[in-house]
């Protein structure tokens, strides 16, 4: 198969669908790789190294998209991409459907093979493929929402640890998934006092006994929620459905009851966001204010930390793209079950039960149609 990766032109997006390394292993499999010149620059490779790894480096985007039979991406791709797609090509890659109805009609009109990372699931029921980048989101979330609260850049001037016979900061998680518990550990070692929800016991259970008296855990009801945040300095929005629109537990109406110069992360903005007054924002200009209340909803977080970030993804997803590219989708999908519900489109069809729900379309079932 000829396998690809493109240059990401999202706003300061600097990841790579494709390591170096990752070209040797697709190689040594007997595959083609093309890569456009300078796709690795932002995560500090260059084209020669992809040339030493064996790759063989085009032009522009529109020449490997044309010669590709999968492309091999980080963001999903934007408007200016969208004619470069074409009929049974495989597209692997981050997609977030579900905040995304343009994006999700182009790809079902062009009638592409799209497995979106953020939907393979395993044998444990997690999320592999986003778990790295939910980690690297819930760290930053913390670095980020920590430098906001600076007064020079509209927060209340509060130092999450404190300081010696000064208070610390209060932290609110909302969410004990991956990107919560990174979170939490974060502001935890910064020395704030943090309180974490979710609605499952178990994973509540296992915090607590984890770091015992170290952390609040809070059953996640909109009371508690709202009675949180009023005394919240700052609030990481880290909720997520896998595929689907994240719930809106954050208000418009709460906002005017939080403290001034309180600053929200909301981590969930690539779905749509946990917050009703979310809107993504770019690492040149991440936040905005509502009602006194700062917003951080920079939506490709991990991007800001590209090399860190495009090895981590890269480890959990080269496993996958190898069968992709060794079996083809359909029988790679037949022998993996756990990789079925990362297609979201095929054949012009929508196959992610999510997305047809959030956009009330229509959800066809893949396994009826392989």
């Amino acid at each position: 198969m000829k396998v690809g990766t493109v240059k990401e032109i999202k706003k300061y997006e600097y990841r790579v669908g494709l390591t170096p390394d990752n070209v040797r292993e697709y190689i040594a499999h007997g595959h083609e790789v093309f890569v456009q010149a300078t796709a690795g620059e932002g995560s500090s490779f260059t084209d020669e190294d992809y040339t030493a790894a064996g790759a063989k480096i085009l032009p522009d985007a529109k020449a490997v998209w044309d010669t590709c039979d999968m492309i091999v991406k980080v963001k999903e791709p934007l408007a200016d991409e969208y004619e470069l797609m074409r009929e049974n090509q495989i597209l692997y890659t981050f997609l977030h459907l579900a905040a995304d109805k343009p994006l999700t009609e182009a790809l079902l009109n062009r009638k592409v093979k799209a497995v979106a990372y953020e939907t393979i699931t395993d044998k444990k029921g997690g999320l592999p493929l986003l778990r790295p980048m939910s980690e690297i989101a819930g760290k930053l979330s913390v670095q980020c929402g920590a430098s906001s609260l600076e007064k020079p850049k509209g927060g209340r001037g509060v130092l999450l640890g404190g300081a010696v016979g000064v208070q610390k900061a209060n932290v609110v998680v909302i969410g004990a998934g991956v990107v919560g518990t990174a979170a939490m550990k974060m502001a935890l070692g910064l020395g704030a006092a943090v309180t974490i929800f979710d609605r499952d016991l178990d994973r509540l259970t296992y915090l607590d006994d984890i770091f015992g008296q170290s952390i609040q855990t809070k059953y996640s009801t909109q009371t508690d929620i709202e009675t949180a945040l009023l005394e919240a300095d700052l609030v990481i929005g880290a909720v997520l459905i896998p595929g689907g629109a994240a719930p809106k537990l954050i208000k418009r109406e709460h906002l005017s009851k939080m403290k001034r110069g309180a600053v929200i992360v909301d981590v969930a903005v690539d779905q749509g966001g946990c917050c009703e007054t979310t809107k993504a924002t770019y690492h040149d200009n991440p936040t905005f204010v509502i009602d006194g209340v700062v917003h951080y909803c920079v939506a490709n977080m991990p991007g800001a930390v590209s090399r860190t970030s495009t090895f981590a993804l890269t480890n959990a997803t080269l496993n996958y793209g190898l069968k992709l590219a060794d079996m083809g989708l359909e029988a790679a999908v037949k022998s993996d079950k756990y990789l079925a519900p990362g297609v979201n489109c095929y054949n012009g069809k929508l196959t992610c039960e999510e997305v047809a729900e959030a956009f009330g379309m229509a959800y066809s079932d893949l396994k009826t149609m392989i």
